[in-house]
């Protein structure tokens, strides 16, 4: 399994887009652990990284884009009503099976 450039430049394309818009980070910090949401704006985009701004605190954070498509971090964006996940391309998964080889007998 894989994750392509071309999914991590929309997925960075589409948070560029909502730069100021409101979100929701959930977080698990570890297995045990329940995970943590916290409200925060987008406040701007890298080549590999996204930086946010948390509510009522003065504190920033950075993500990696990667942690969004490994599942280790889930951003919900807020639509003007209500929080919506943020819609991530699906990963491809390329499978390749394996021919048994041929027995080659030496007589």
């Amino acid at each position: 399994m894989g994750i392509y450039r071309s999914e991590i430049a929309d997925l960075r394309k589409n948070i560029e887009d909502n730069i100021g818009q409101k979100i929701i980070i959930k977080e698990s910090p570890g297995k045990r652990s329940k995970p943590q949401e916290k409200s925060a704006t987008i406040e701007n985009v890298y080549h590999s990284y996204f930086r946010v701004k948390f509510d009522g605190v003065d504190r920033v954070g950075s993500y990696n884009y990667t942690d969004l498509f490994t599942r280790s971090v889930e951003v919900s964006m807020y639509n003007g009503e209500n929080y919506e996940p943020l819609v991530q391309p699906q990963l491809e998964v390329k499978r390749v099976k394996h021919e048994p080889e041929a027995i080659i007998e030496n007589s």
